[in-house]
């Protein structure tokens, strides 16, 4: 058998599937095969859309919209279940395809599936892409435990293959162990580091306005390239998103990353994904309904800013 036997057969807020003519899309990536801690987000894609199911009766409570009427499902891609490298060749020309159909809120699995999504958009866009990147840990690793790639050095090697603009790489929550040379690589790189640590305390628009204005300023001086939004739920402390393979305490908030996904509507997004959710970890369904949120709070912010990109 070729192909993961756990693809999700249920929808995103109930969304009608694969109907080419809405402008927004979710899809799922079922893989987890790069994990270096514990498996499970091959289940993310299921359980984030059952959770889902729960925003289907109203608008945002922010933006005052709500993607149902503008969404499709286009349901999980087929990867082999054999191969890194195999996963991510046969990727490639499904995303080709959604990516110039619709836009984009992609649904993990694992962080290793981030890395092929940027290969794609840089070729479609035919320029290298800023980026905003949730997550506890760096991920710019030279290599995965003796391979040469997986889940820990996605962004290691986009920076390497210029598919991001690097002084455009923003990074927050960042708290895990690590040696200094992988904590501190984007940093050292040009790019922005807002560890978890540098962000306690901070919850509202107020208190976080450094924070914003120091990713707008840097946007605006590179010509405010296209932006690609990366959110690895670990980014959350594991008081809110325990359901993930590499929990790392002391993490943000989820009011802290509404925020900030609220507060950053308007930058010119072109797609996202919400990776690294495991449903076999969870309490009470927490993680999910939060990757739930946080992708309805990310469409819903597109459609409010009536930003097509």
């Amino acid at each position: 058998m070729s192909h993961f036997a756990f693809l999700s057969h249920n929808a995103f807020m109930k969304a009608p599937s694969g109907d080419t003519s809405r402008r927004y899309a979710v899809a799922g990536l079922g893989w987890d095969g790069a994990v270096t801690n514990r498996p499970g987000a091959r289940f993310g894609p299921r359980a984030i859309r059952e959770a889902s199911h729960m925003l289907c009766d109203g608008i945002h409570p922010h933006f005052n919209t709500t993607p149902a009427e503008r969404l499709t499902d286009v349901g999980d891609l087929a990867l082999p279940n054999t191969s890194l490298a195999a996963m991510r060749e046969a990727m490639g020309p499904q995303v080709d395809r959604l990516i110039r159909d619709h836009h984009m809120a992609w649904i993990g699995g694992d962080h290793s599936v981030t890395l092929p999504l940027l290969r794609a958009y840089r070729a479609w866009l035919g320029r290298p892409l800023a980026v905003i990147h949730f997550d506890a840990h760096c991920d710019t690793w030279e290599d995965h435990f003796g391979e040469p790639s997986g889940h820990g050095t996605w962004v290691y090697e986009a920076i390497q293959e210029g598919l991001v603009v690097k002084e455009c790489f923003t990074q927050i929550g960042i708290r895990s162990a690590g040696v200094r040379e992988a904590r501190d690589y984007v940093r050292d790189q040009g790019g922005q580091i807002f560890t978890a640590r540098a962000l306690r305390g901070l919850e509202g628009a107020a208190q976080l306005a450094p924070t914003l204005a120091a990713i707008r300023e840097r946007l605006a001086a590179h010509g405010h390239p296209p932006v690609y939004l990366s959110l690895d739920i670990d980014c959350l402390d594991p008081a809110f998103a325990p359901g993930t393979g590499t929990p790392e305490p002391g993490g943000l908030s989820t009011n802290q990353v509404l925020t900030i996904l609220e507060e950053l509507a308007d930058l010119p997004f072109v797609g996202m994904d919400c990776v690294e959710v495991a449903p076999p970890y969870d309490h009470a369904e927490l993680t999910s309904y939060a990757a739930a949120a946080f992708v309805w709070t990310y469409l819903s912010g597109r459609i409010a800013r009536g930003k097509a990109g």
